[in-house]
């Protein structure tokens, strides 16, 4: 699996193509704004889109997503609690299929009660649920610090410390870190209880 980031947009946001390397189908993550950067890096690689992946629905997200798939004429996979058009649902535990490849859904809300984390070929594309260095934040609509703590501690926490966290925006110190890194020194990832991460994000 070939991973390539695009930066895109004013917020330091960050699309991923992410290709299938047996097929060069790919699917794209999180498209927003500079669409002509991200159908540049399609092509120069020679991929087949097959789908667009969002991680949550937020505008800076998405803002990209309806003219895209036109222009590629793939579907927009959401998860199901997306209040977003899409053509497709996913719901935890779900893979995303592309070529011989997979990403598994992981429902991790807490930034937005329908933001996901996708797992594959080694890599966490966390969207804006786990930045390198902090955590989205929980006071949009939809939001919740009590659900993106459980999100935190009882997903992500137990995955591999070797995955390579790919976050929605480059905020941190690095573009990119690996989850043991983030367990060792992201602080909102240090061992708190519900209630002192809640009074922690306030």
């Amino acid at each position: 699996m070939n991973v390539y980031p695009v930066p895109v947009g004013g917020m330091q946001n960050v699309t991923y193509v992410i290709e299938d390397e047996a097929t060069s189908e790919c699917v794209v993550l999180d498209p927003s704004w500079d669409l002509h950067n991200v159908k540049d890096a399609i092509s120069l690689k020679g991929m087949k889109p097959a789908k667009i992946v969002h991680t949550h629905h937020h505008f800076d997200h998405t803002t990209g997503n309806a003219e895209l798939a036109r222009c590629l004429s793939v579907p927009v996979v959401q998860h199901e609690e997306s209040p977003l058009p899409h053509d497709a649902s996913v719901a935890d535990g779900d893979q995303v299929r592309f070529g011989g490849s997979s990403l598994r859904v992981y429902h991790t809300p807490g930034h937005s009660r329908d933001s996901i984390c996708l797992v594959g070929g080694g890599r966490l594309f966390s969207g804006d649920t786990l930045f390198v260095g902090s955590c989205g934040r929980t006071d949009l609509e939809g939001g919740s610090a009590r659900e993106l703590y459980r999100s935190l501690f009882g997903v992500l926490y137990n995955l591999d410390d070797s995955l390579e966290v790919l976050p929605g925006h480059d905020y941190g110190p690095s573009p990119s870190s690996t989850l043991g890194r983030e367990k060792a020194t992201n602080p909102v990832l240090q061992k708190r209880t519900e209630e002192e991460f809640v009074a922690m994000l306030r």
